[in-house]
This record gives C-alpha cells, sequence and structure tokens, in this order.
C-alpha cells in the first residue's frame, strides 16, 4: 500500500453534535411518514364481486369464465399472440403461464362489494355470509390470496350502515376462525381527511372491544372524487389522507367512473388514461412515495362480451391500458369482468418477461461490481430486484430461473429491494 494522506480537519466534535440534535425531529418524522415498501407481495388487480351474489364458487367460476373466453376466441398461442401483437418469442410462453394462472390463481384480490355494485336486500346478512365464506376459504385453501370487503363510505347518508357493514362483517371473521393474513378493507368514495380519521377510530373501537393488537386492522383509501386530490386550500389532500390514516392505509386506489364524472367528463371519454385520470394518479403517486402506501389503477368498461370481434377489440384496449399502466408503476388495478382476467395476466406477464434479462443482469453486474455499460446505483438495484420480485409474485418469473441469471436468492433480492433508510443513503455516497 502507498504512504497514506494526512487527514485533518477544523471542525469541532460539537458542531456535528449540534447539527444532529437540531435534525433529531426530522429524523423522527421521515421514519414515521417515509418507512419504505412493506416488501409484501402486491396483487396484480383487485375483482369486485357484489355482496348479493359472491359465493363459495366465485372464484373458481371467474377461473372457469376466463378458460372459457380463451378457448372460443384465442384457443392457441398464435390466435391470442395476434390479438394483443406479442412476439413470437413470448407468444407461447405467455399462453401457457396464463392458462394455468386461471386453473391455478384466477383472481389475487377479491373484494366482496357493499357499495356501488351491492343490490342485495338484506345487508347484514349479505355482509355475515361474506365473513363466513371468506373464512372457510381460507380454511380450505380455495381463497384468493387477498379478501375482504367494500364497505359503503363515510358520508352522512349512508355513514350508520357502513359502520354497521364493517362490525357485521369483521364480527364474523373472528367468529368464524380470525383475521386472515390476506384481509382488505376498501373505504370508498373520500372526500376528507376528516373521513379517513372516523374510519381509524371505528378499527380502533373495534381492536379494543376485542383485545386485538392495536394497528391490526388496515385499509385502502379510493380516491373517486376531485377534493380528494385537490382540496379547497389548493393542499393535495390525498396526501394528508395517508397522514389521517395514522399507518393503517394500505393502498389509494383510483375509481375511473367516479372520478371522471366528478369532472365532468362525458361518459364516451371516461378512461384510465384520459389526461385528467393521469393527473389524479400523479398526485397519488408521488404522495404516497416512500409511505409504504401502494397505488392501484382503475378499470376499464369496455366488456370483453359477444362477438369474436368485440372481444378481441375489448380484449386489445384492456391490453393496452394494462401494459400503459405497468410502464408507469401502476402495478395494480381493477378488473370487472372474468373476460378481463386472460389479458391482464397477459399484459403482466409479458411485462416482465420482456424486461426479465436485462433486469437480471443488471442487477447482478451490481451486486458482482462488475462494469457494464449501465452505471446504476442503490434506488435503481432497489428497482431492479423490486421488478424482479414483483415477477415471481404473480407467476410471470420462475424462482429458478431469475436465481440462475442473477446468482442471487430470494433473501438476496429481498434485501436489495428493501434496504434500510440509512443503508441507501451511505452507499449512495
Amino acid at each position: 500500500m502507498g504512504q497514506q494522506e494526512k487527514v485533518s480537519t477544523s471542525l469541532a466534535g460539537a458542531v456535528s453534535e449540534g447539527i444532529s440534535a437540531s435534525l433529531a425531529s426530522v429524523d423522527a418524522e421521515l421514519d414515521r411518514r417515509y418507512p419504505g415498501d412493506p416488501g409484501t407481495r402486491q396483487p396484480v388487480h383487485t375483482v369486485y364481486v357484489p355482496g348479493n351474489v359472491f359465493d363459495a364458487g366465485t372464484i373458481r367460476s371467474w377461473g372457469d369464465q376466463a378458460l372459457a373466453a380463451l378457448d372460443e376466441h384465442a384457443p392457441d398461442a398464435a390466435s391470442f399472440a395476434a390479438v394483443l401483437g406479442l412476439s413470437d418469442s413470448l407468444a407461447e410462453d405467455v399462453y401457457g403461464r396464463v392458462r394455468a394462472k386461471l386453473e391455478r390463481e384466477p383472481i389475487e384480490d377479491l373484494r366482496v362489494d357493499f357499495e356501488d355494485g351491492y343490490a342485495g336486500q338484506d345487508e347484514d346478512q349479505d355482509a355475515a355470509r361474506a365473513a363466513r365464506l371468506i373464512s372457510e376459504a381460507y380454511a380450505n385453501g380455495t381463497a384468493a390470496p387477498y379478501m375482504g370487503i367494500r364497505m359503503k363510505c363515510m358520508e352522512a347518508a349512508v355513514r350508520d350502515r357502513s359502520i354497521r357493514t364493517t362490525d357485521v362483517f369483521l364480527t364474523g371473521l373472528l367468529e368464524n376462525g380470525g383475521l386472515p393474513d390476506g384481509l382488505v378493507l376498501t373505504l370508498p368514495k373520500v372526500t376528507y381527511p376528516e373521513q379517513v380519521s372516523a374510519f381509524v377510530r371505528l378499527l380502533e373501537a373495534f381492536e379494543k372491544s376485542h383485545g386485538l393488537d392495536a394497528g391490526r386492522l388496515g385499509f385502502e383509501i379510493q380516491i373517486e372524487t376531485s377534493q380528494s386530490i385537490l382540496a379547497t386550500d389548493g393542499t393535495a389532500a390525498v396526501a394528508r389522507m395517508i397522514g389521517a390514516a395514522e399507518g393503517r392505509a394500505t393502498g389509494l386506489h383510483y375509481g375511473t367512473f367516479d372520478y371522471s364524472a366528478c369532472l365532468g367528463v362525458s361518459a364516451a371519454y371516461q378512461a384510465s388514461d384520459h389526461p385528467a385520470a393521469d393527473h389524479a394518479k400523479a398526485i397519488m403517486q408521488v404522495a404516497a412515495a416512500g409511505t409504504g402506501v401502494r397505488v392501484s389503477d382503475g378499470s376499464t368498461n369496455v366488456l370483453p362480451v359477444g362477438s369474436t370481434e368485440h372481444v378481441h377489440e375489448a380484449w386489445r384496449l384492456h391490453y393496452g391500458l394494462t401494459r400503459r399502466a405497468l410502464a408507469r408503476a401502476y402495478y395494480q388495478g381493477w378488473d370487472m369482468h372474468p373476460g378481463h382476467i386472460p389479458t391482464r395476466y397477459a399484459a403482466v406477464f409479458a411485462f416482465y418477461r420482456e424486461g426479465f434479462e436485462a433486469a437480471a443482469k443488471r442487477l447482478s453486474a451490481y451486486a458482482n461490481h462488475a462494469g457494464g455499460d449501465v452505471m446504476d446505483e442503490p434506488a435503481t438495484a432497489k428497482a431492479l430486484s423490486s421488478y424482479l420480485l414483483r415477477g415471481i409474485d404473480c407467476g410471470a418469473l420462475d424462482t429458478a430461473e431469475v436465481d440462475a441469471l442473477t446468482g442471487l436468492t430470494r433473501a438476496d433480492l429481498d434485501r436489495f429491494a428493501a434496504p434500510r433508510r440509512g443503508d441507501l443513503t451511505a452507499t449512495a455516497q
């Protein structure tokens, strides 16, 4: 080793200590408000089923209907690829994975709906039945990875109904075996942060009455009104809603049609790629970044039903919107009909299959400090590993092929995807 340079300083240690002391409250605030992504699986979609329609066979029925749609309108890889514009190199792989997914796990996230889609006559009975059926599904292995309800909102006209249905459903879960790990609650049509605070008080009261751990119950906030994006004082209300949730918010879900209608967009132009939708989701994305709250895109109401020509047109639309959302880092959306499921998975699988090799090689080079034609930083390594993990979780990628190309285990990917704040900052310097 060569001769080491003499290192001199000019400032007393008290200067550093004083600066650290002055920033202690900021450090604590950063840790509290921006804990980072939880590192858990995020479903690629949410399916809404009315509470009066949901039954024990719903998930399998959606899978069977989706497979039947493929059999009728795209019975092989070549025909499916021709509809969607898939490359020859991807056609067989994507088609095979889509069919396997529909047979194995057709729905990743299901919400029993007691809001817009509900048309039942006895909401108490339907909520209690939903709790029993969901409990049974988790017990017998037929559940989707994530399941729960969307209750009515916290506005005055339906507030009591919202509170009662939430209570009936959660009480029913406890009576039928307990709260499942995949439980998700969705609070719709939030306009003011105070409504989020009120829902937090409701969940706190339920936890206390049953001796549950504080914070056990989280929920998604559905963004469906202009007031939830821009408050009357000009601030981003959605950012304040995340704070009002006191750590319980798990997601922000964009409601395509209610939000568009709120802004006066005519029905023919209400879509997830409308400029108004892009603006709302961009605000949601920035507000949620780093908080551990995930953003979900909306849906299309163009259903793939009827003639093969119309089904193909609807599939192309849905596929294109899903690919567009993925490129903008909206990794979840809604699906409104079983016929949407094939193109949801086709878009997701193609997205991860297309970028797999390049992402794996870049991450491997970073992990091994090897040179390459791209200079990556810790934040990029986090994005690369998160991309691979998402691909594995949904079935687009296999763990073995990721391990083979990166030389990294699942545990290694998890570490790259969720570094501690101090580790990420220190490594980047």
